[in-house]
């Protein structure tokens, strides 16, 4: 294998991309200047993941990653039927406490998954697969947990879902999201839902940003993998929160067409997935070139995810990487910051991965401040403006979110776009002069630039609350960052761990309807919009 594909990327050419698309929100879908690149020997861009071969660590099959699945059913020895019937039995079980989906497809994923037990596939074949409600289900309601959509059956799949079940991934249902992919997962009124899989008794710990119901969904054993979206941390915060590997790409790597839109500009899919070899399974069927998303159009080519998500062997990295570690990344005596330290040296110790300090670019607080990151706004509220005109009760809690993007002025917007450009100018040509790979606090601003962010686990506080951390890339650099989270992986076992199950509800307290965990109100909603 070569060498990574960030290699190979023009970055001005990225530049000047990235600017056309920030005039694009103005104008509508547009042809956008392609990305500038070297031609690789081989890539996986035909959207197969290679076959790899790997043990089961466990018998119970709902603790099984992707790899370790499609290992036994191609076998012989797992049939898809056994896999789902698994994952059902499990979500029965403990769904009514962990509210991860809001609708379960069991006879029609039974029936799919009996199809697939009489042929052979690939690495997704009879993998049973969570949907955020955002992504278009052909004949199936997609809500985006919203008023606005509650009656909502698209006639066609997200070119996602269609590429991972053509993939022979198996839909098992559509999982809890904040409404219309703001806050964690709550009713559209802001009653909270879904809770985190490792505290499911405490509904004040987080679980993540709007696609905490994916990302609960495969901590919980409910399903193998889910897919995510993200605009401001929502595949990166609750891969975080729940100890799991979530891989936000390059904006353009995977097609947006069929997903209820937040941002124009800022919304990525990917995968929640166990860890980097399941993130690199699921990206690749995922991603590339679609017809009906101009912004997957005149990039590089997929390379083989599989291969960068496969170490040469446990203390040495696939290829010679500098991590970069910004002004305060391990400051401080709290928990986080001595599993920051450690999760440092032991990267620092796998042989071609270095350790690097970087300083950050001029007035970098300034152009990553909160003024400056809700030029976002105004490209959530325009697509909805007719609802915003009609009935404001259809935005249930987060109303005034929308409304603030909707009165937000067009100089400040104009100002704020101009800005993000010069901001992603500094990051390739200043941070990334300095570093391959930085590790970050926050997945601002890197949402904001349409840059690559994978999150993988580090540790646990004391009372057992997943620590994880961010690595961000340069344009279409997920095959390094997912060798680095491979080489991290396969020397340490906290992408190992598994949540207890929780405790059987009381009967009284097995409908939605009836469970009482908080609500986020109005006024609370802007500061916590992803």
């Amino acid at each position: 294998m070569g060498e990574p594909q960030d290699t190979q990327v023009d970055r001005r050419s990225f530049l000047h991309r990235a600017s056309a698309l920030a005039a694009a929100t103005a104008v509508g879908s547009v042809a956008l200047p392609a990305v500038a690149h070297a031609a690789p020997a081989s890539t996986g861009s035909s959207g197969t993941a290679a076959l790899v071969d790997v043990p089961a660590r466990s018998v119970d099959v709902s603790e099984l990653t992707i790899a370790e699945a499609a290992t036994l059913i191609r076998k012989g020895k797992l049939k898809p039927e056994q896999l789902v019937e698994a994952h059902l039995a499990r979500i029965s079980a403990f769904d009514s406490a962990y509210q991860a989906f809001n609708l379960v497809l069991a006879d029609e994923a039974l029936q799919r998954a009996r199809a697939l037990g009489r042929t052979r596939g690939g690495a997704l074949h009879g993998i049973p697969l969570a949907i955020k409600d955002n992504y278009y289900t052909r004949g199936v309601t997609t809500t985006a947990n919203s008023y606005l959509f509650a009656d909502f059956v698209p006639p066609y799949d997200a070119t996602a879902v269609r590429r991972l079940t053509a993939a022979g991934g198996i839909v098992l249902g559509k999982t809890q999201m904040g409404p219309l992919a703001t806050t964690r997962a709550t009713t559209p009124d802001g009653r909270i839902t879904t809770v985190n899989a490792w505290t499911p008794n405490d509904p004040a710990t987080d679980p993540g940003g709007s696609s905490s119901g994916s990302a609960t969904a495969v901590a919980a054993r409910l399903a193998t993998s889910a897919v995510g979206t993200q605009t401001g941390g929502s595949i990166t915060a609750p891969s975080n929160a729940q100890n799991l590997t979530g891989l936000k790409p390059t904006m353009g790597r995977v097609s947006l067409h069929g997903i209820v839109p937040l941002s124009y500009t800022r919304d990525h899919p990917g995968p929640l997935a166990r860890d980097a070899m399941d993130a690199a399974i699921m990206l690749t069927a995922m991603a590339g070139e679609d017809p009906e998303d101009p912004r997957t159009q005149g990039l590089p080519p997929v390379p083989d995810l599989v291969k960068a998500a496969t170490p040469l062997r446990p203390g040495r990295a696939r290829w010679r990487t500098r991590i970069g570690v910004i002004p305060g990344f391990t400051s401080g005596t709290s928990e986080t910051a001595a599993a920051r330290t450690t999760a440092l040296d032991v990267l620092a110790g796998i042989e071609g991965l270095s350790v690097v300090d970087v300083t950050m670019p001029d007035e970098w607080d300034l152009l990553t401040n909160a003024a400056f990151n809700n030029v976002r706004l105004p490209e959530r509220s325009e697509p909805f403006l007719p609802m915003l005109r009609s009935d404001l009760r259809g935005f249930g809690v987060s109303v005034v979110g929308w409304l603030q993007g909707a009165l937000l002025g067009a100089n400040e917007f104009l100002i704020g776009q101009r800005a993000k450009v010069v901001l992603l100018e500094r990051v390739l040509e200043d941070l990334f002069e300095q570093c391959d790979v930085v590790v970050q606090t926050s997945p601002t601003p890197f949402d904001a630039l349409g840059l690559p962010e994978l999150a993988l686990p580090i540790g646990f506080t004391a009372n057992g609350v997943p620590i994880g951390t961010i690595l961000g890339g340069k344009p279409f650099g997920e095959d390094r960052l997912l060798s680095v989270a491979a080489a991290y992986q396969a020397v340490t076992d906290w992408h190992h761990r598994r949540p207890t199950d929780p405790t059987a509800a009381p009967a009284a307290l097995r409908t939605t309807e009836k469970q009482d965990r908080g609500r986020i109100h109005a006024e609370e909603v802007p500061d916590l919009m992803q």
